[in-house]
């Protein structure tokens, strides 16, 4: 199977019985990125995360619609 990294459009080849192929044909919402640019991503993510300005917001305790 073919598929396409959305942020550098480079075309890579997947296992066609590959459960990331299943979950590319059984969502077709969700993208593909290659593995260059989620590195790419989690490191200028891991130097944002080390300025002081940097907030990170999780979601609450609980389920808020109890």
């Amino acid at each position: 199977m073919r598929v396409k990294c959305v942020l550098c459009e480079q075309i890579e080849r997947v296992e066609p019985f590959s459960l990331l192929a299943k979950n590319l044909r059984k969502r077709r919402v969700q993208t593909y990125i290659c593995q260059e640019c989620h590195d790419r991503i989690g490191k200028k993510t891991l130097e944002r995360r080390k300025n002081e300005n940097f907030k990170l917001y999780e979601e609450p305790e609980g389920d808020p619609h109890i």
